[in-house]
């Protein structure tokens, strides 16, 4: 007899009930862009305001990154204690207030201190969310829901930029505090939306909350019009807690099944967002300083932004073709060169305009490819954790770079020398992924997380 997880996972896929649930948690997805993007847009006019230097002007992006990356590692254990859905809206909630207190903000200590609130509670949309959404979601149609779901995080970013660009032109108020105000209505409307979300039937077993399961699942069959034989609740398991035991417990655990496959998926996320999270943040601050007006600088910073959405599109349809490794180790590099020759090419609007452009598209096709390569590298037991540790490991040091970047690297090597030097660790850390991880292109995912990597595995 088939258990209900078993059932979840062999339903027919519906829009309007799995369907339903991957649009809300996307939008949520969307918003983490959105938060990301605006702290490139926020640097120029709050340092104007202000008067802060470009390392001062750097913490409000870091405060706001450390924030996430906070966020990131706290609400996946929170999800477990308090179940799926209010952290689902939880963490919306939390991002929705500190951000209008952010706008309220009558200093710039103040603000920064409200933007790393902020950051806590949006940082637990993309764990909680991704949770939530694979555990609604079909096994077979799973990898390609999941993967499309990084392409909220181009049409969030676009969203911002539009928005911004637009506010730039209202002279008879301060665009920053507006421009934050204006991304708080519609995640107020979602955290509403959110509160229609049934609870994870997963969730409630592992409660002992076994009745609630019972009728989510039921509803799930009758909406999806799927015949179902008998079926039973899985046996109840605690829920594990967030302790620092079990979290040292986790990081052994990684480390112990494959240092080469943790030190690659570390590695690679390090690097790329290093890359793509420098260009972001800076990009308007960078125009701006070029000479560019602030409106030219912020629709440059869009056009960016928007093209990667076609790039997620191509790279769901290349990982599948040519293999992950092949997407992110050919597109990572490719995209340094962009960044290193935008730089180069300053002084000539239109190449610039056209290298940013390329950077935007090709950096959107390493970054899909490397969510579904890591979350395929591990076993079951610890992909999520894997996956999680990789992330959180890019947002500390995402976290880091504006600070970096404003206040050691530019100052001091130049725009080139400091994309080319992000571009080559880049290089290396694709390097370190060709000899020691292997390709997970239509290979099992057990099969992949059941032994390590061997030289035959690797080519």
């Amino acid at each position: 007899m088939k258990t209900g997880d078993q059932v979840v996972q062999e339903l027919p896929w519906r829009w309007k009930t799995q369907g339903v649930i991957f649009l809300i948690g996307g939008l949520g997805f969307m918003f983490d862009a959105w938060d990301v993007t605006l702290n490139g847009f926020l640097m120029p006019l709050v340092a104007a305001e202000w008067g802060l230097s470009t390392g001062e002007a750097a913490w409000v992006s870091t405060s706001n990154l450390i924030g996430m990356a906070l966020g990131a590692f706290l609400w996946g254990g929170i999800a477990d204690i308090v179940g799926r859905k209010r952290a689902f809206s939880l963490t919306l909630l939390m991002f929705s207030l500190f951000s209008v207190a952010g706008a309220l903000s009558p200093d710039f200590i103040t603000f920064c201190a409200f933007r790393f609130l902020a950051g806590v509670g949006l940082g637990g949309c993309i764990p909680v969310d991704y949770a939530l959404v694979g555990e609604f979601t079909p096994a077979k149609v799973r990898g390609r829901v999941l993967t499309a779901m990084d392409v909220w995080w181009p049409i969030g970013a676009t969203l911002c930029g539009v928005v911004s660009t637009a506010l730039l032109t209202v002279t008879f108020i301060d665009n920053w505090r507006m421009m934050l105000l204006m991304m708080v209505l519609p995640a107020l409307l979602l955290f509403w939306i959110r509160l229609s979300v049934p609870e994870s039937p997963m969730y409630l077993v592992r409660r002992g909350r076994g009745e609630e399961a019972r009728k989510v699942i039921q509803q799930m069959i009758e909406r999806t019009g799927a015949t179902v034989g008998e079926w039973r609740l899985p046996e109840a398991q605690p829920a594990p807690r967030l302790t620092v035991s079990n979290v040292a417990k986790q990081l052994k655990g990684l480390w112990r099944f494959s240092p080469k496959i943790t030190s690659v998926s570390w590695a690679l996320f390090l690097t790329v967002f290093l890359l793509y999270y420098g260009a972001l943040t800076w990009l308007p601050s960078i125009l701006t300083e070029q000479g560019y007006g602030e409106y030219a600088a912020f629709m440059v910073t869009t056009l960016m932004t928007a093209v990667g959405i076609i790039g997620v599109l191509v790279s769901a349809w290349l990982v599948d073709l040519i293999g992950r490794k092949w997407v992110i180790g050919l597109s990572g590099p490719l995209a340094a060169v962009g960044l290193v020759l935008f730089a180069v090419q300053l002084d000539v609007p239109t190449a610039a305009k056209w290298w940013i452009g390329i950077f935007g598209f090709v950096v959107e096709l390493t970054i899909p490819a490397l969510y579904a390569y890591v979350s395929e590298l591990y076993p079951t037991a610890l992909r999520a954790s894997g996956f999680g540790w990789a992330s959180t490991v890019s947002r500390i040091g995402a976290g880091f770079v504006p600070l970096i970047f404003g206040s050691l690297l530019w100052p001091h090597l130049g725009l080139p020398l400091t994309f080319l030097v992000i571009g080559v660790l880049l290089g290396l850390a694709v390097l370190w992924m060709a000899v020691a991880a292997p390709e997970t292109k239509g290979r099992e995912l057990d099969e992949i997380g059941s032994e390590p990597p061997t030289q035959d595995a690797v080519h």
